[in-house]
C-alpha cells in the first residue's frame, strides 16, 4: 500500500515590522497610510502551555478578498517573586515572551492572506517604510521560521 503525504505550502505573505509604537497606535497609523481598517480582534493569540497573549488586529478587504493581520511579537509581563525576603530588585521583574522566538528583533508581524503577488507585497513594504512611526520593515519567508505554526489561526 502506498503512503500519501500532504505538503501544505504557506498561502500567506509575512512582513516583519520594527516600531516602538504601541500595537493600537501602529494599527491606527497603518490604517491612515494604507487605507486599511484594522480593528482589534475579540481574542488575543494564546497558547495552552503559556501565559503569554499576543494582541491581534485584523482587516478583511471584501473588495480584493485579501485578509490582513497585525500581530504583536512580544509579550511582557510583570512577575512577582514568591519569596518572602526582599532581594535586590524587590521581588519584581519582567518576563518577555515571543510569538516567533527566532525573530526577537521583530516587534510586529503583518500577515497577508490571499495575495501571492510579489509586486503587491513590495509596494506594501515601500508604503510601510514611508510611515514615520515605523523604523523598518521587510519581507520574511515563512518557510524559514521554526515556529511558523504559531501564525496559523
Amino acid at each position: 500500500m502506498q503512503l500519501l503525504t500532504l505538503d501544505l505550502e504557506d498561502d500567506y505573505s509575512l512582513i516583519g515590522i520594527h516600531s516602538t509604537e504601541e500595537d493600537y497606535r501602529l494599527a491606527y497609523v497603518i490604517n491612515k497610510n494604507l487605507n486599511t481598517h484594522f480593528s482589534r480582534f475579540k481574542h488575543s493569540l494564546d497558547f495552552v502551555n503559556s501565559n503569554a497573549e499576543y494582541p491581534l488586529f485584523e482587516f478583511k478587504d471584501e473588495k480584493t478578498l485579501i485578509n490582513y493581520y497585525l500581530i504583536n511579537n512580544k509579550f511582557t509581563q510583570l512577575v512577582v517573586s514568591s519569596k518572602n525576603k526582599e532581594d535586590l530588585f524587590g521581588g519584581h521583574f519582567t518576563s518577555t515572551s515571543y510569538l516567533i522566538p527566532e525573530k526577537k528583533n521583530v516587534d510586529f508581524f503583518l500577515k497577508i492572506e490571499g495575495c501571492n503577488n510579489p509586486n503587491f507585497i513590495k509596494k506594501t513594504i515601500e508604503k510601510l517604510n514611508n510611515i514615520h512611526q515605523i523604523i523598518a520593515c521587510f519581507s520574511i519567508n515563512p518557510n524559514t521560521l521554526k515556529s511558523k505554526d504559531h501564525l496559523i489561526f
